[in-house]
């Protein structure tokens, strides 16, 4: 029987000893992904049987674009939830990535500004588009998680059972055929089709492994989006049907610059987009059926998850932590029924 290759991870509000317990994870979780395909699974232990989060994408721009403002009211509402952790969307450094480990811009973008208390909490990231457009690896390595414990990346991993992060980058086309003046940093994704291939394998398995109540798979790009990337049609073809065959609960992605809910009119998916954590893109929205598209916000903010082993609570929030749009699972199942 397929075993994942698991890491008993537990994290504790010691802060000092888990910045060297996430540097021994880092190194050998790198080093496990150069010799095997599988998925690796951290485990994040929760005081309750509930669980709080926070979701923030497309953000690292040095405070820039409301970024900073941004921070500090998910700092407000963060210490409302009692989070357990935030997840990245990526796109986490503009516009370029990092150069390397030593960039100031890791601190100038991620620790100098997400600085409330409540914060200091695990951030579990996916890389973006512009995160490949500088060096990727950077980002994966145990040099960041050393100057900033909360800070950890890999480019595809599960969280306990329910979250399953997956690199959504290699998956589009036109980044190979037409990267236009931008380079891209492809070490460890060629050749791409054994990569894709291996990571939807992968993935499957997982999914059809993991007892969660709820899936959660969190990406950089849209599968659905009225924004203004639109529906990335690559993971439309090829991850979409593997999320529906596997009864995947929530995909939750960054990438378009807006905060977003389409509810699916054939199946219980949700596509939730948080990528307004700085610059957004004022009326870059296209039509979409009013029956699925439940909130469309073409500006910044964020998101929160509540999680119980009966219900899932979504709110999104805009740039003054004003509530945009609520719901909830129980709502859904009851107007289905």
């Amino acid at each position: 029987m397929h075993k994942f290759l698991t890491n008993h991870i537990h994290f504790t509000i010691n802060y000092r000893t888990m910045s060297l317990l996430l540097w021994i994870c880092c190194c050998l979780l790198v080093s496990l992904h150069s010799a095997t395909s599988e998925l690796q699974t951290l485990h994040h232990q929760l005081s309750s049987e509930s669980l709080s989060l926070l979701v923030v994408g497309d953000w690292g721009r040095r405070g820039a674009y409301n970024q900073s403002q941004i921070a500090h009211q998910m700092g407000i509402i963060a210490g409302k939830l009692d989070i357990d952790f935030i997840i990245s969307t990526g796109d986490n450094f503009y516009d370029d990535g990092l150069t390397d480990e030593n960039d100031p811009a890791f601190e100038e973008s991620f620790s100098n500004i997400y600085t409330a208390p409540s914060l200091q909490k695990q951030w579990y990231t996916v890389l973006g588009n512009h995160d490949y457009r500088g060096d990727a690896l950077a980002q994966l390595s145990p040099t960041l998680t050393i100057k900033d414990s909360r800070w950890f990346c890999l480019k595809s991993y599960i969280l306990k059972a329910e979250f399953f992060f997956i690199d959504t980058t290699p998956f589009q086309d036109k980044y190979f055929s037409d990267p236009e003046d931008h380079v891209y940093d492809w070490r460890g994704v060629l050749p791409r089709d054994k990569y894709i291939s291996t990571l939807l394998k992968d993935l499957d398995v997982a999914l059809r492994e993991s007892t969660a109540r709820w899936k959660i798979v969190v990406g950089h790009h849209t599968i659905k989006s009225a924004g203004h990337h639109g529906n990335t049609q690559e993971l439309v073809s090829q991850l979409l049907p593997l999320l529906q065959a596997n009864n995947v609960d929530f995909y939750v992605n960054g990438h378009d610059h807006c905060l977003e809910h389409i509810s699916s009119s054939d199946s219980s998916l949700q596509y939730l987009t948080s990528g307004g954590g700085s610059k957004a893109w004022k009326g870059d929205i296209s039509r979409w059926d009013p029956v699925e598209n439940k909130l469309y916000y073409d500006g910044q903010g964020f998101m929160s998850m509540q999680i119980s082993s009966s219900e899932v609570d979504v709110v999104f929030y805009d740039v003054y932590a004003n509530v945009l749009h609520k719901w909830c699972t129980s709502d859904w199942l009851y107007n289905v029924m």
